[in-house]
């Protein structure tokens, strides 16, 4: 019997009439990295936001290791452990890159409004905050200001912010969406290091990103579960292919939530 760390029963969101998530059925294994794919409006997104719960679902259930969780508040899911990364402003601009982890440090320490907290209880964070630093690479950048810092590396101080906060599962939206070949390679890299005893869940498009990184590949379509699988099970599957003619050449990239 494989460890089943979340899973979605039927869940169905419509919105006035129209279905965005459609009957899901989903399972994701403790310590997978598990993709969910599929063409522009398959319902990726709406997805996410049910499992994080800043959307309420219309009907279904949300399972977090063996728990009931579909009524729980974005608060009460992020304390129980999930934790999604690279939502708009998941950093702060002007800080730098230190004082952004350990304000990450400090959510998890339930003190997170006390910015007028003394520097002296603040520093104790400072060698746990330097540890995530170098666990994503950017240690040499923690006292740079967070809006100086290259996309990509804005990535992985998010990536750093989320750790901080100790996740047992993390959500990753669009992790390289908007990135250079480089700086796609690098934050794949880290997401790979960092799975290490955790589970990921991520929207991906990038299936070169898809094909190298997951065990597992769930494909919407119309917010319906079109197939699921392992990457050379689902990207040879005629119905999938089908899903994606209208993507560029016919073939698995470039989908979009």
């Amino acid at each position: 019997m494989t460890d089943v760390i979340l899973e979605t029963k039927r869940l169905t969101k419509e919105f006035k009439g129209f279905t965005a998530v459609s009957d899901v059925n989903l399972q994701v294994q403790r310590g997978h990295i598990h993709a969910l794919i599929g063409p522009n409006g398959a319902g990726k997104t709406t997805c996410f936001n049910l499992l994080t719960k800043f959307l309420v679902p219309t009907s279904g259930q949300i399972l977090f290791n063996g728990r009931d969780i579909t009524s729980a508040k974005p608060a009460q899911i992020a304390r129980q452990g999930i934790i999604r990364s690279f939502q708009i402003s998941a950093v702060f601009p002007h800080l730098t890159v230190m004082e952004n982890v350990r304000i990450g440090l400090q959510r998890k320490l339930g003190t997170s409004f006390h910015f007028w907290k003394s520097e002296q209880s603040l520093n104790q964070l400072n060698a746990r905050a330097m540890e995530l630093l170098a666990e994503v690479d950017l240690t040499s950048f923690a006292d740079t200001v967070t809006v100086d810092l290259p996309y990509g590396r804005k990535r992985a101080l998010e990536i750093a912010t989320t750790l901080a906060m100790e996740p047992e599962m993390m959500l990753l939206d669009e992790p390289t969406q908007g990135m250079g070949h480089e700086d796609v390679h690098r934050v794949t890299e880290l997401i790979k290091k960092v799975s290490a005893g955790r589970t990921i869940l991520m929207v991906e498009h990038n299936m070169n990103v898809v094909s190298g990184i997951c065990d597992k590949i769930s494909v919407l379509q119309r917010g319906a579960m079109l197939a699921e699988g392992t990457y050379k099970e689902v990207s040879t599957n005629p119905k999938v292919m089908e899903a994606y003619m209208g993507s560029t050449s016919g073939e698995l990239e470039g989908a979009h939530a």
